[in-house]
């Protein structure tokens, strides 16, 4: 059976689509970004993350695997001594891509693709799974101002204040027989 065998052909013949990955790879590691149609980005992606993969990886062995496949010593040099640094601490999506819009000849879709930064944490997505509920954190930051609210002492009011006769009335469940007077005597006015 064939299932999952499909990948993206990008409508040329094996050698050449082949070619055309190593090339378009040698000119993401040279400058770092490139523009490129949408699904020559996409399958861009995969070879230029596996690459980094055997970069991480670092001996000889696996530079000479790199050279064979993108076939320019100088491309996998800049990768295995300069770029590799940047992606030590990251455990994959090492590139990213903006879809920039059609082109004018052709419409096809353009795209820009690039490395990711060391830095870089992505954006997080405003979509939730539908099988799972969002859990309250509660930051430490939090509970230790709910903890200082709670130890500072209100202070003792007098017993004639008026205020704080008000602000016990409201507090409590039952209305105040002060609040309740004023709407009696509009009621018995009309």
């Amino acid at each position: 059976m064939r299932h999952l065998k499909h990948r993206n052909q990008l409508g040329v013949k094996k050698e050449h689509r082949t070619a055309l990955i190593a090339n378009l790879a040698s000119a993401l590691i040279k400058e770092g970004r490139i523009t490129t149609t949408l699904k020559k980005a996409k399958a861009l992606r995969p070879f230029a993350e596996k690459l980094v993969t055997l970069a991480k990886n670092g001996e000889l062995h696996h530079r000479r695997l790199a050279v064979a496949r993108i076939r320019d010593r100088e491309a996998v040099r800049i990768l295995f001594d300069e770029k590799v640094e940047e992606f030590r601490s990251r455990n994959g999506g090492y590139t990213r891509i903006y879809k920039i819009g059609t082109r004018i000849g052709d419409a096809a879709e353009m795209a820009l693709i690039e490395w990711v930064g060391a830095d870089d944490v992505g954006y997080r997505s405003t979509r939730r799974k539908a099988g799972k509920k969002a859990v309250p954190a509660t930051a430490p930051e939090a509970e230790e101002t709910a903890a200082e609210v709670e130890a500072v002492p209100e202070p003792e009011a007098e017993a004639g204040d008026p205020d704080t006769e008000v602000e016990k009335a409201e507090s409590s469940d039952e209305p105040a027989a002060d609040t309740a007077a004023p709407e009696d005597e509009k009621k018995e006015q009309q």
